[in-house]
């Protein structure tokens, strides 16, 4: 089997699976060393490495989970038409943890000032840049039969997060990746025709 074929195969099986239970067939420091590879091996604009990544286990994973739905209710209000919404919660929640996305403000600004005639176009690579993070990361836990799914709570959360775990000021959320066991599979997924999505000129 050729590498690409293997990594075709991840791409396929990397799909967003939201029934997770906390028991992960590999150890937690096994999760944090997929992390790591991602962080030193996925690319990012000008070599910038402007992505920031905290890994959420156990209790934190948890807290994190908690902190959001208090949030949530707040703005919802009427418990009644909050149940769903702590439903869905409480899936992330028996997850076994979260990996949180940031991307370093303070990077981007000093991008900006190297290279001024870009300036416009850092903060959109600097997303570009997590979005690469996040997919590696993905299909990396895809590959040892974690499952994931992926959330965007920020703005809500963001204080809260900062505050709780002391994160730099500089850095900004942008998801929040929960993982675990595998409990029950994707369903089938639709597809858009590939010709209405893509062309090829010159071939």
């Amino acid at each position: 089997m050729s590498d690409l074929t293997t990594l075709q195969q991840l791409a396929e099986k990397r799909r967003s699976i939201y029934a997770l239970s906390d028991q992960l067939p590999v150890s937690n420091d096994e999760v944090v060393k997929l992390v790591e590879h991602a962080i030193l091996h996925t690319p990012s604009s000008f070599n910038s490495q402007s992505t920031r990544i905290v890994v959420l286990f156990g209790d934190d994973h948890r807290k994190l989970w908690d902190m959001t739905e208090d949030a949530l209710r707040e703005i919802v209000g009427d418990e009644e038409k909050f149940q769903a919404t702590k439903d869905k919660i409480g899936g992330f929640r028996n997850g076994a943890g979260t990996v949180l996305f940031f991307e370093d403000q303070a990077v981007v600004r000093g991008m900006q000032a190297a290279a001024p005639l870009y300036a416009d176009n850092f903060p959109i690579w600097a997303t570009q840049t997590s979005a690469m993070h996040q997919y590696v990361i993905w299909t990396a836990l895809a590959s040892i039969n974690i499952g994931a799914n992926l959330q965007h709570y920020n703005p809500i959360i963001d204080q809260k997060v900062a505050s709780t775990w002391n994160i730099d000021q500089d850095w900004t959320l942008n998801a929040q990746m929960v993982f675990g066991t595998i409990e029950q599979p994707a369903g089938d997924k639709a597809f858009k025709p590939v010709d209405e999505r893509m062309k090829v000129f010159g071939a």
